[in-house]
């Protein structure tokens, strides 16, 4: 495959200090020139890169289970305490999230994504509540998306380092605020397609659009293979019909070999089509369309998982991004104490 370019993203040891230099080549397809020349975009202008919703089921990191938990009540709070005329009556704990065997409670998560639909609304169509609240409040909106998805990420890996470490799913996303985004075009969903659930190690992806609320696959796994599109907790299912610059990292294993992703995706297929879906309708974009992939023998001199993930887990922060246009460094950490007010600031 011919390359557009190669892409460092320099990832940093927050303790020492320590680079650790990451290798993309990026692709050159008909969405790789769009999302190579939004990323370009990103850099020159330095926009900000959200660093508390980065790297995704990695045990080790620091943003845990506890954490987001914490973080959850705390914009419940701050919601229930805005003024706005709608209440959470809930609270997420623990073991009201995690069953004994380290499973996912999925119905309390979905519970809490759709407090987020509710107030914030769809993409190209904010709800009231959104629409009238302060910035602060927007923020905490926000956070209510982004800490479910975090949560869900980290429960996934946090069961499977217990049950099957070989099969924990770290993934790192680069989402940066504001970002300008492009409209999918006809090629371009060509890219999506049901074996392009299987992401390979290092690969790199064109992020979803988190504002449009989930997607099918991931409705098909939150919600049961026995769930019908009526009946869903959250509301909100869309297919993709915009990207950024935004993109995402896959640290983890591939499945697609194995059986039990295989009979996954059976069932998956099983269920579009009770749902009135055609598996084969590209304009689905369900999957993940690939833009690059990572050079993981120049990046960490392996191929081998364990190793690649024990130098990643020393390296949760980004410290830099360099393509062959654009450079940007990013001198800042999620555990800053006027974050949050970085945050809003860039928000408005």
């Amino acid at each position: 495959m011919e390359l557009l370019d190669r892409i460092t993203v320099t990832l940093e040891n927050p303790r020492s200090g320590e680079l650790l230099p990451v290798y993309i080549d990026a692709f050159d397809n008909s969405l790789s020139r769009k999302w190579l020349a939004a990323l370009n975009d990103l850099l020159r202008n330095n926009y900000h890169l959200e660093k508390n919703y980065c790297f995704m089921g990695f045990p080790g990191n620091p943003r845990n289970g506890e954490l987001i938990l914490k973080e959850i009540n705390r914009s419940i709070q701050a919601i229930n305490n805005s003024g706005l005329d709608y209440y959470i009556d809930d609270y997420f704990s623990y073991n009201g999230c995690i069953a004994p065997d380290l499973s996912l409670y999925h119905d309390r998560l979905n519970r809490l994504h759709r407090y987020f639909e509710d107030l914030q609304g769809v993409s190209g169509q904010l709800s009231p509540y959104y629409q009238s609240a302060d910035s602060a409040t927007r923020w905490y909106i926000r956070q209510l998306n982004l800490l479910c998805h975090e949560f869900e990420s980290w429960a996934l890996s946090n069961r499977k380092q217990a049950t099957a470490p070989e099969w924990m799913r770290p993934s790192q996303l680069m989402c940066w605020l504001r970002a300008p985004r492009f409209e999918l075009e006809a090629e371009d969903y060509e890219l999506f397609g049901i074996d392009t659930i299987n992401r390979p190690m290092g690969g790199v992806f064109v992020g979803v659009n988190k504002a449009v609320g989930k997607h099918h696959y991931e409705v098909f796994c939150d919600e049961g293979r026995d769930s019908r599109i009526g009946e869903l907790t959250t509301s909100t299912l869309r297919t993709q019909t915009e990207a950024a610059g935004d993109f995402d990292i896959e640290w983890a294993r591939d499945p697609g070999a194995y059986e039990f992703q295989q009979r996954q995706l059976r069932e998956f297929r099983l269920w579009l089509v009770a749902n009135g879906f055609d598996p084969e309708d590209p304009s689905l974009t369900i999957g993940h369309p690939q833009v690059g992939q990572v050079d993981l023998l120049d990046s960490f001199g392996t191929v081998d998982y364990r190793t690649i993930w024990a130098k990643l887990t020393n390296h949760l922060n980004v410290y830099s991004i360099e393509t062959g246009e654009a450079r940007a460094e990013y001198r800042y950490n999620w555990t800053d104490s006027d974050y949050m007010a970085r945050q809003i600031k860039e928000l408005l």
